[in-house]
């Protein structure tokens, strides 16, 4: 039957009422769950309804994207129900008296598209059980090859005065096939969960597991204060970092590149990278591991 979630078996779909029977709970960490067959991009339909005022909590998934964003403006597809495509809603700026969260300063907020990345390594860790790590900021490599990747995206109020939102935008390959996998334009090989010998590949229980350790990692930095060291996000987004310790080469947004060996993250959640100049700290770029 064109169009039936059945026709690829190996590819079943995800049942939103049980996943928000797990999840969605009256005081979080997740208060909605949207599941789409398909939209263009989970990351703009949170972004949209945060426009709108939806409150803290949302989670957007897609059965499949087909406009999907990543970083610089590209676009990230998938087959249908072959991988994850989420995007949440968070609003770290508010105070929620009734679990004592303070409002993080803007300058904080750096550290989300890492927590992610955390989220990810210990979802695709516990369940897929497969060695994983990032490649800064939020790119999740199995075996030197991508097979995830984060985008954080701030939603500005439509009047000054509030904080923005945040959106956080996951996409995971799950059981795409070689010739299905996309191509990454630093060159970058990519891979899928299945491809890369997971012992899962349940979409259900990695979708749940990964949310779980988002919203436990989100909550142990909201509780203080936005500050990544106290939380232990830092320590363990560094436990997790396979840039530091290396040569790189970092593409800067605006032009350019940047080369040295990666020394660390800071406070802020920029690399630090030493170069022939003198340290640079930076926040955003490719980052390509040089051997």
């Amino acid at each position: 039957m064109p169009g039936s979630p059945y026709t690829d078996l190996d590819r079943p779909p995800l049942s939103a009422a049980r996943l928000r029977r797990a999840l969605v709970a009256p005081h979080g960490p997740w208060r909605h769950l949207d599941l789409r067959t398909e939209t263009g991009s989970t990351n703009a339909d949170a972004a949209e309804a945060a426009r709108a005022g939806a409150a803290e909590g949302l989670v957007v998934v897609a059965e499949r994207q087909t406009d999907g964003r990543g970083r610089r403006g590209r676009v990230w597809q998938s087959p249908a129900r072959a991988g994850i495509a989420a995007s949440v809603l968070l609003r770290p700026g508010e105070a929620v008296a009734e679990r004592d969260w303070r409002p993080v300063p803007a300058t904080g907020y750096g550290w989300l598209p890492l927590l992610a990345g955390v989220a990810l390594v210990e979802a695709v860790g516990r369940l897929a059980e497969l060695d994983a790590g990032l490649k800064w900021p939020n790119d999740l490599l199995v075996e030197g090859a991508k097979c995830a990747g984060v985008l954080a995206e701030a939603v500005p109020p439509d009047q000054p005065g509030p904080p923005p939102a945040v959106v956080l935008g996951i996409g995971l390959n799950v059981t795409l096939r070689a010739d299905e996998l996309p191509t990454n334009p630093t060159g970058l090989p990519a891979t899928s969960l299945q491809l890369a010998g997971a012992a899962a590949t349940d979409r259900d229980p990695l979708l749940r597991a990964l949310l779980r350790a988002l919203a436990d990692w989100y909550d142990r930095w909201r509780a203080a204060g936005g500050d990544a060291v106290a939380s232990g996000l830092r320590e363990a987004y560094l436990d997790s970092c396979l840039t530091v310790g290396r040569p790189v080469r970092v593409l800067l947004p605006g032009g350019g590149e940047v080369t040295g060996d990666a020394t660390g993250v800071d406070a802020d959640g920029h690399l630090v990278v030493a170069t022939a100049a003198g340290p640079r700290n930076l926040a955003a770029g490719d980052v390509l591991h040089l051997r």
